[in-house]
């Protein structure tokens, strides 16, 4: 089988039973992604599968053949530059141990991508949404719910991804610009 991790296509002959996170962490030596609880109830291991959010953990790595898998790892512009979502925890110290970081940030760049897309969370007001969804912090509460951080840096994750959400390129990442 093969995916298509962070731009690079990679391939891989892997036990049908591996998860996805097994496959990035042990088998192509991708340990930004976490595993937490195993069982998709911390969000740790929150990585993107053809731009959309998705629990590492949950996803048998054999159904995702030929698809588009970012990580934390990819989330960088090739150059190196940090991502705008990277930039913005660092500048509002929204991690404290780091170990959800990896997780609060592809869901992130998932949250933000479903807001401008005009998706509406649970939250969003019943009216008829044109556009985007303007990111309130109940909003962006809300949309993060499933990414749990035991070190309670939540007010700064949540300041840090209002800031990112005002950046037409938190929405992309640097393995979309490789693929």
């Amino acid at each position: 089988m093969s995916l298509h991790v962070n731009g690079v296509r990679r391939d891989l002959d892997l036990d049908h039973r591996v998860t996805l996170l097994d496959a990035l962490r042990e088998h192509l030596g991708l340990t930004g992604s976490k595993k937490g609880c195993d069982h998709g109830q911390c969000g740790a291991c929150t990585v993107l599968v053809d731009g959309r959010r998705a629990n590492g953990c949950l996803l048998l790595a054999v159904t995702l053949d030929g698809r588009a898998v970012t990580t934390v790892e990819g989330l960088a512009a090739p150059d190196g530059s940090l991502h705008p979502l990277q930039r913005a925890f660092i500048d509002h110290d929204a991690f404290q141990c780091g170990y959800c970081t990896p997780g609060q940030l592809c869901s992130a760049v998932g949250a933000l991508r479903e807001a401008a897309a005009g998706h509406p969370s649970q939250v969003t007001a019943p009216a008829p949404q044109e556009g985007p969804v303007t990111l309130t912090e109940p909003e962006i509460r809300e949309r993060l719910s499933g990414n749990l951080c035991r070190c309670g840096a939540y007010p700064a994750i949540v300041r840090a991804v209002a800031e990112a959400g005002t950046d037409a390129a938190a929405t992309g990442t640097g393995a979309e610009a490789l693929a």
